[in-house]
């Protein structure tokens, strides 16, 4: 067996090692047990959520929730003909990513070379890396994975700078000779946005220092971010711009990947993205590629007020009779009622994101109770610390020290970032699953 069919032999080895590995009870927001766990005995714990089998604060995902999601994204790609790479920045949780390869997603989307190692450490196989790669170490993590011809990977690229300093690297004997050659992306930007080429100049001078470095790097197609911009007008000429840039850099033969690469779309315009790339009607000569990451999990803040635009402007949201669903929350106990009116909750700033928004009560649950219940609209969270939150009330409403509240999230990617382990639960609040993250 040659050494490269070893490595992924062991390779595979370790992964599923990992599948089956134990679980570091030390991570917040899990249960007790004797003795160390392996995730094949997670639902032999028998942990259950209301029975106040986890300690709380914790942060859960529910089973059939991300389903519907799942298949929710998987409908309206398929529906329009493009292929699905969800950013995997907003959970960096290998169990989710192979949850969602396995609904068929071409890729995954990463931001960084570390994100992308711990991806292929964990079996994913193709990567979008919607970002600028810079940095010898960078470069070496990324130039040791492509040792695996198995292993397909693109990057973004938008200066001479770092064109050159990815050709000078890359073009060293011990990539040339191994046969590699980093495949990249043109990304193109605007005035005031993000990273991006922004005009017809920096475009020349970026294609001249691309055929400097024959051999090292492969010119495969071109990116956008379309989140920097606001307003549907503005998303949609920029979109355009794009795909008539692939079609002229394809007829003057600047690609060297058949079908080029056309990608966008982060959460909150990709119907936008699929409506216009498809419009162009590339036939097989472009694999669009479309990269939300938020889907999965959704949330009752900014994606929420997204998904709704979705719906309303786009037909074939409208045809689907659904949307998606918020399927993460954190729950957590009321600590102290020091006054009428207030509550303090045993969750902070370490618990859930606060950026865009605070968490929202949803559930309220007494223990020794049937079931939670849907908690009254006028409780509010009004301030968040380190550990602790301020909930408001009415003075006449009966919550209790030790009651339990599942709260909604805004911004699932800086809620995910706060937990190592999370566990799944299904309907009737058993844990059914413990899902990684690696940030």
């Amino acid at each position: 067996m040659s050494s490269t069919g070893e490595a992924y032999l062991n390779d595979q080895r370790q992964i599923e090692m990992w599948r089956q590995g134990p679980i570091d009870l030390l991570n917040k927001g899990l249960g007790f047990a004797t003795h160390p766990v392996q995730r094949s005995e997670v639902v032999a714990l028998g942990w259950n959520l209301l029975r106040e089998d986890l300690s709380l604060p914790s942060a859960v995902l529910y089973d059939d929730k991300l389903q519907h999601n799942l298949d929710w994204m998987q409908r309206f790609i398929a529906a329009y003909g493009v292929k699905l790479a969800p950013h995997g920045k907003t959970t960096m949780a290998p169990r989710l990513f192979d949850l969602q390869l396995r609904a068929g997603a071409w890729g995954i989307t990463l931001a960084t070379a570390h994100q992308t190692l711990v991806a292929y450490t964990h079996g994913v196989r193709r990567v979008l890396m919607a970002n600028q790669l810079v940095g010898k170490e960078n470069m070496s993590i990324i130039g040791r994975l492509l040792c695996d011809p198995e292993f397909e990977y693109y990057c973004l690229i938008d200066s001479v700078e770092q064109i050159d300093q990815l050709g000078a690297f890359y073009s060293q004997p011990s990539w040339t000779q191994r046969g590699q050659c980093l495949r990249v992306l043109i990304e193109l930007g605007v005035a005031g946005g993000r990273a991006g080429i922004r005009t017809e100049e920096q475009l020349q001078a970026a294609l001249a220092a691309l055929s400097r470095w024959k051999g090292a790097i492969v010119l495969c197609g071109v990116e956008i971010y379309e989140g920097v911009l606001d307003n549907e007008a503005s998303i949609r000429a920029f979109l355009q711009h794009a795909v008539e840039l692939t079609r002229r850099l394809a007829t003057e033969g600047q690609f060297g990947r058949s079908p080029v690469l056309l990608s966008g779309a982060g959460s909150a315009w990709y119907d936008v993205v699929a409506d216009v790339f498809s419009a162009a009607n590339f036939g097989d000569m472009v694999e669009v590629i479309l990269r939300p990451g938020c889907y999965l999990t959704h949330d009752v803040g900014a994606y929420r007020r997204a998904q709704m635009n979705i719906v309303e402007r786009n037909p074939i949201a409208v045809r689907m009779h659904s949307s998606l669903l918020p399927a993460l929350q954190v729950w957590a106990y009321v600590q102290s009622v020091p006054e009428p009116g207030k509550a303090i909750i045993a969750m902070g700033k370490r618990d859930a994101a606060f950026d865009a928004g605070l968490p929202e009560p949803s559930l309220h649950y007494r223990p020794g109770e049937v079931a939670p219940r849907a908690t009254p609209e006028h409780w509010v969270i009004t301030k968040m610390m380190d550990q602790h939150s301020y909930l408001q009330l009415a003075v006449e409403d009966d919550l209790r020290v030790g009651d339990m509240i599942g709260f909604d999230i805004s911004h699932p990617c800086l809620t995910f970032d706060k937990w190592r382990t999370l566990p799944v639960l299904n309907s009737r609040y058993d844990v059914v699953d413990i899902i990684d993250t690696f940030f």
